[in-house]
């Protein structure tokens, strides 16, 4: 399974990275993107991903950096990259009706364009596994406050599990979501700074044994984590990092 980070930043664009977004590649089914922030389109360019290519874009909680790419990216399909095949969309509660929102005040109109392709919008329900696309998403809680329920992803597909945490202080939930994946995601913001809504290196670092993955990767780092990646044992996204599990 070859995954590549095409925006591992947090919402400030702290090291001159892109909004997070990660690129899933699959033998079947198409490919998939893990979070859609509002400079994806961009990094899909700048990294030569085929935007007709992605079946599935599952989306953590409703933040601008996690998800407000989609009415850029909906607009190249339609316009750009002349999309027939369906796309799978499907995010937490309320993600239709914020997308809706989202995509009527930055491009006035465009929820009523007709298209040429078939668009799915599911909302996951916690604990809820569902399949579709030939992969299977379970939803855990995360504490994150985004007007919604914010979440962690955990993904099962072509035999691999994938476990991403998106945004949030830490919480016990982390531990089935990433048991014994064989890639965890997950975010660290400051070094050992303890905040609400971020968890810091320091206390993942010393949870991690709880969870168990074979393989861990921090992302979505501050500025001042950045300054600090010398200090950290665990491997650190950039922009445009491939990983193969």
């Amino acid at each position: 399974m070859r995954l590549q980070f095409l925006g591992s930043g947090d919402a400030f664009g702290s090291g001159g990275r892109f909004n997070t977004c990660f690129h899933l590649e699959r033998a079947e089914h198409g490919n998939v993107l893990v979070d859609c922030g509002a400079s994806s389109m961009v990094a899909i360019r700048k990294w030569g991903v085929e935007p007709n290519g992605i079946s599935t874009v599952l989306v953590s909680h409703l933040h601008g950096d996690h998800f407000a790419g989609l009415p850029f990216f909906l607009l190249d399909a339609q316009l750009v990259s002349r999309r027939t095949a369906p796309l799978l969309l499907a995010g937490p509660p309320g993600f239709e009706e914020r997308l809706m929102v989202v995509m009527e005040a930055m491009f006035a109109g465009s929820t009523k364009s007709t298209r040429k392709f078939d668009l799915q919008i599911r909302e996951l329900a916690l604990h809820e596994r569902i399949e579709a696309n030939g992969l299977a998403v379970t939803p855990y809680l995360m504490k994150h406050f985004s007007g919604a329920p914010s979440y962690a992803l955990r993904i099962e597909t072509e035999g691999k599990v994938l476990t991403y945490s998106g945004d949030t202080e830490w919480v016990d939930e982390l531990i089935p979501a990433g048991r014994g994946a064989d890639l965890f995601i997950c975010e660290a913001y400051f070094f050992d700074k303890v905040m609400k809504y971020h968890i810091d290196y320091s206390t993942l670092a010393r949870r991690l044994p709880e969870i168990g993955a074979k393989r861990t990767i921090v992302t979505h780092m501050s500025a001042e984590l950045l300054a600090r990646q010398s200090e950290i044992a665990l491997e650190a996204a950039h922009d445009g990092m491939v990983v193969e599990f």
